[in-house]
């Protein structure tokens, strides 16, 4: 374990995303403090921690949500003053608009009628609801509705895509085959991926680090990287391994935040 958030496998290349925060306070708390993450070309960071440590709140402020902070988010090395299209967002809830179609749903970037868009239908193939275009949200099972909400998040071709818990809301096979998913629509693509979850098997099997994050104030206690290539063997002892280490370190936190 290191306390270093950085990439050790790519160190003479710029990050594709540079995040430094000084302090994020909402009033007289303090909620972020001293908080650097980098995140590759190509790389899945994972997030994890208790609860109230700021990890949605990390994101949001990556997503350009929350300007109400002190420091700097880089993006290939361009300083960011708001939300981007270089930045796809997935949320724990599909966030879909039940009247228009799937179609609509993936295009709403440019409007009701987005999903006339030449870029949906391969979207959409791509992520296994081919046909699916006509479709209202209300005829989609949970899972379906994810793969639209990843859909959706890839329209702008963003080089980098944030992820908010965004499998916490499906049962245990679908989550699965997501998680495949989206390893799979992150080779393609060659997007940079930052993801926040509690799930800790998932970190493991989808990232390339895992940052674990400690509360008041929220910062980066410790880093993991995982030595082995994607996709992985769920059954892997190294992962079994990692996961201990994690759950040992989140008691000690636990313990100390108590």
């Amino acid at each position: 374990m290191t306390d270093i958030a950085t990439n050790p496998r790519e160190p003479d290349r710029a990050p594709l995303l540079d995040v430094r925060i000084d302090e994020k306070r909402y009033a007289e708390r303090s909620v972020l403090a001293r908080v650097a993450l980098r995140v590759g070309r190509g790389e899945i960071v994972s997030l994890i921690g208790p609860s109230g440590c700021g990890k949605s709140t990390l994101l949001r402020i990556v997503a350009g949500l929350d300007r109400a902070f002190r420091g700097e988010v880089r993006l290939d090395g361009e300083v960011q003053h708001g939300p981007s299209p270089r930045i796809g967002v997935i949320f724990q809830e599909p966030r879909l608009l039940p009247w228009l179609t799937v179609a609509d749903n993936v295009g709403f970037e440019l409007g009701r009628h987005g999903g006339r868009d030449p870029r949906v239908a391969p979207l959409l193939a791509e992520v296994g609801l081919a046909g699916s275009e006509r479709a209202l949200p209300r005829a989609l099972s949970g899972g379906m509705a994810q793969r639209v909400a990843l859909a959706r998040g890839l329209f702008s071709q963003p080089g980098l895509l944030l992820l908010d818990e965004p499998f916490s809301a499906v049962d245990a096979m679908t989550r699965m085959r997501l998680q495949a998913l989206l390893l799979a629509l992150v080779n393609a693509h060659g997007t940079g991926a930052l993801i926040v979850t509690h799930d800790l098997d998932e970190a493991l099997y989808l990232s390339d680090r895992v940052l674990l994050m400690a509360p008041a104030p929220g910062r980066i206690d410790r880093e993991i990287a995982i030595e082995r290539p994607r996709p992985r063997d769920r059954r892997d002892p190294l992962l079994a391994g990692l996961r201990g280490e994690l759950l040992e370190r989140l008691d000690a936190i636990g313990a100390t935040a108590g």
